[in-house]
């Protein structure tokens, strides 16, 4: 007889630069309840795209994941794309950015800005 495996999805993780970008835009914007919100929506190159917004409200769906004074806010519909991914920021030649690193998708584009699950 076999026996089912329980799985426990990892939820999205914050990088340090993500998280040190987050805490500069707070303070610049003098408001300690900023959050970054992280949404998939139809389109781009590959199916989904990512997108970043800021948030002050959480609504009660919401997912949010708190990573000392830094937070992700995810809707219930994207976090499903979103587990097990990381959310980073890079600044370099190309300009700086909040990125995602997601292990589910199975094709992305160039600028790494849309994805295929």
């Amino acid at each position: 007889m076999s026996s089912a495996e329980s799985f426990v999805p990892t939820p999205l993780l914050l990088s340090d630069s993500a998280q040190k970008r987050i805490n500069a835009l707070m303070a610049e914007e003098n408001n300690s309840t900023l959050k970054l919100r992280v949404y998939v929506t139809g389109g781009g190159c590959s199916g989904f795209q990512y997108g970043f917004d800021f948030a002050d409200n959480v609504a009660d769906d919401d997912t949010v994941i708190e990573f000392g004074d830094a937070a992700l806010v995810v809707d219930p519909l994207s976090y499903q794309y979103l587990v097990g991914s990381t959310v980073d920021y890079e600044e370099g030649l190309a300009g700086a950015r909040f990125r995602v690193q997601n292990p589910n998708a199975t094709t992305t584009c160039g600028c790494g800005a849309s994805f295929m699950v």
